[in-house]
């Protein structure tokens, strides 16, 4: 059993880790930048060490400053989280030289799946159904249009680094190739330091969702169900459900199979998510998997009665899972409650909070670090909190989302509150008739 973890974030999740640990008697340590020296998570640690200045470059990435913490706090482990260092096969190396025990993927797992050119080779192999398209890596325009002939516009080019959205274009015919092509390698190359392209089909009228996966140090594997992560803007997620409006009970098991078939062919270890796009024929495509806990991994939890991050730090420490895959007894929806203004442009904005009510009440959970008086930085991600909800169906867990919104008050900044409440209240969410483009023609008049 693992006796001392330092967590290698900041925010919300270092909460909620921090959290897990008390209840299963293990110590924690929070490291934070100059900042976050007000953050909530300080607080509730068991230490705190200083990493760095508040550019995450110079801090929570910062990989000699948080193995140093580690070192001087006599901590056994290290989890990382999600975004910063979770699916970093340098950090995971790293500490399995240092005799620290990284709570996530080893680094040749890591590898395997964080080259999304390489997964999608791996997953090939492995009989996992990919999306069609260039065998690798593109090495010109050229070889990019015989490929989009050959496959049928439109085609969607993608950076093989990429994330949140950036160093994708989606190309319908081949005069746009180029500048696609150019304006894609150069955002993927600043945002990544990698250019490297790849192309696929386009999938017209898509759902993303995708399926939670467990996987021990001994073989078994587990699918723990699905979620829904379709309402998105610019690729980044607003608001997930489980189980999905979409799924049926043939689907399910056949993309939880084919879930576990992908970690079982990495030999995965730890708590993951493969992520599948499905068309409307509920045909369904191997986009990526996340080799780490996710942001929107509260709504599995609330549907199966799963601490998926007690899970994340058992298997750590050499637990067996028991290889049951689940299915979900109710209906849980999130929210992702931003700092930033939804009717102009999503701009963020940082700043104080002056006043900071959270919803409560039977079936509502609000993950956060914000409170009265705290200033959000600009320097990180704008998300200051999720709300979750869980109830029998899937219309009263909305009935029961806009009732905790419409109770959540946050003063002193925008957030994407009444962004929500509009889209509870859309008559296409609440049918479930909605793909990834729903965003795409939604009202965002103030």
């Amino acid at each position: 059993m693992l006796k001392k973890i330092l967590i290698a974030n900041r925010g919300e999740i270092a909460m909620r880790i921090i959290r897990s640990c008390k209840e299963m008697g293990v110590k924690t340590v929070a490291v934070y930048s100059k900042a976050d020296a007000e953050s909530l998570h300080l607080r509730f640690a068991d230490e705190a060490v200083c990493i760095g200045p508040a550019p995450s470059s110079e801090s929570y990435l910062k990989i000699p400053h948080i193995i140093a913490a580690a070192e001087i706090t006599n901590a056994d482990a290290i989890h990382p989280g999600y975004g910063f260092l979770s699916e970093s096969a340098k950090f995971s190396e790293v500490c399995k030289d240092h005799n620290i025990k990284f709570i996530g993927a080893t680094a040749e797992q890591i590898n395997s799946m964080g080259d999304k050119a390489n997964a999608k080779k791996t997953m090939i192999a492995a009989g996992v159904p990919c999306i069609p398209g260039s065998k690798g890596l593109l090495k010109d325009v050229a070889e990019g249009i015989a490929v989009a002939k050959e496959i049928g516009y439109p085609v969607i080019l993608k950076a093989t680094a990429g994330g949140g959205g950036r160093g994708m274009r989606i190309i319908a015919e081949d005069s746009a190739f180029q500048a696609a092509w150019d304006s894609a390698r150069q955002e993927a190359g600043a945002a990544f330091g990698n250019d490297g392209m790849y192309l696929e089909k386009y999938i017209e009228e898509p759902r993303h969702i995708e399926i939670q996966i467990a996987g021990d140090q001994y073989g078994k594997v587990c699918h723990l169900s699905e979620r829904d992560c379709s309402i998105q803007r610019r690729h980044q997620k607003l608001i997930e459900e489980a189980p999905s409006p979409f799924m049926t009970p043939d689907l399910r098991k056949r993309m939880g199979e084919a879930a576990k078939k992908a970690a079982q062919s990495i030999n995965y270890e730890g708590v993951g998510t493969v992520e599948f796009l499905v068309d409307k024929h509920r045909n369904f495509y191997f986009m990526e998997m996340n080799t780490r806990i996710q942001v929107e991994h509260p709504v599995t939890e609330e549907v199966i009665n799963y601490d998926l991050v007690k899970e994340q730090i058992l298997i750590a420490g050499g637990a067996t899972i028991s290889g049951k895959d689940y299915t979900p007894k109710k209906h849980a929806i999130e929210c992702r409650i931003n700092a930033e203004d939804p009717f102009n442009n999503f701009r963020p904005c940082p700043g104080k909070i002056t006043t900071f009510h959270s919803p409560g009440g039977h079936g509502v959970r609000v993950d956060t670090h914000a409170y009265a008086g705290y200033t959000i930085p600009s320097n990180y991600d704008s998300m200051i909190a999720k709300v979750i909800v869980s109830h029998q169906t899937r219309e009263e867990a909305i009935v029961k989302m806009e009732r905790a919104l419409s109770e959540f008050i946050i003063e002193g900044v925008k957030t994407t509150i009444p962004l929500h409440l509009r889209i509870m209240k859309d008559p296409n969410f609440r049918k479930g008739k909605f793909t990834t483009a729903f965003m795409d023609d939604f009202d965002l008049t103030p």
